[in-house]
């Protein structure tokens, strides 16, 4: 595995309350996709902030909501934690109003991600169509009895491409589990999985998927992977991964690789986000 390197994670944490956009970290993308043997043509990265607030000219407190999207083409991801710490520096930092806030992140994450972010804020009671849970579409094919899994460690050779109907369908589990490949905390998100191909055999992906309980990886490279093994061992027509981890520090991350050509609307919130 590749060696991370030096982030925030792990780091004694210095929290600023006045705005500092020198907080924000990139990391190249190049590192991660180095051993993929397949990419998607289509892909975002969807994070949704809960936790954001400031204050307005009258020296109160406001709360806001908001959602970052990031082409998966930009040459650069931004490390999570520091994301967090940029987004706590405007605690205590005076704006006349959200629109201000709105276009003042959007910029420093388009320099930091080396393209255009799209950002948009909105109040806290707002209750945008994009914060409001749903069941994530899909057969579920995650597996409580009947099967024993005995290694977790990531293994790629349980993805075998088996003779069968050609179908278009689209899976989910709710059980991924991945490690941070800096602190080893652990992530768990919901997965959805549409293809078009020769029918996968639902066990063994169920299988795949619990190998990457011990894996060390950031949430977009762990999306990537699980693409790029799918595509590129069953041979598949068409491929798209979702992936809608649980919130750390008030951000959630979604990322989203696609044979289709698809839009940032399609990340939905899931119901444990």
């Amino acid at each position: 595995m590749e060696k991370p390197q030096p982030t925030l994670l792990g780091q004694a944490t210095t929290y600023y309350d006045e705005y500092c956009p020198r907080l924000l970290q990139p990391l190249p993308r190049s590192r991660g996709r180095a051993g993929l043997k397949a990419t998607a043509p289509y892909g975002f990265d969807v994070w949704r902030l809960y936790e954001l607030t400031f204050l307005n000219k009258l020296n109160i407190p406001c709360g806001a909501i908001g959602t970052i999207c990031v082409p998966a083409g930009s040459p650069n991801i931004i490390e999570s934690k520091s994301l967090k710490l940029y987004l706590g520096s405007f605690t205590q930092t005076k704006f006349a109003t959200l629109d201000d806030v709105e276009r003042l992140i959007c910029h420093d994450l388009s320099a930091t991600l080396g393209v255009a972010a799209t950002v948009k804020l909105y109040p806290v009671e707002s209750q945008p169509a994009c914060f409001t849970p749903q069941t994530m579409p899909g057969s579920l094919i995650d597996i409580t009895s009947g099967v024993t899994l005995t290694n977790f460690a990531y293994n790629p050779e349980l993805l075998v491409r088996h003779d069968g109907p050609r179908v278009e369908e689209t899976l989910r589990t709710n059980l991924l589990r991945t490690l941070c490949p800096v602190t080893g905390q652990p992530d768990h998100a919901a997965v959805q999985i549409r293809y078009q191909g020769t029918q996968i055999n639902h066990q063994e992906l169920f299988a795949y998927l619990m190998s990457l309980r011990l894996h060390r990886g950031f949430h977009e490279q762990c999306v990537e992977l699980i693409y790029s093994d799918l595509k590129s061992r069953l041979k598949l027509d068409k491929l798209q991964v979702l992936a809608c981890f649980t919130r750390r520090g008030g951000i959630d991350i979604n990322p989203l690789r696609s044979d289709f050509a698809v839009t940032p609307e399609q990340v939905m919130r899931t119901l444990r986000q």
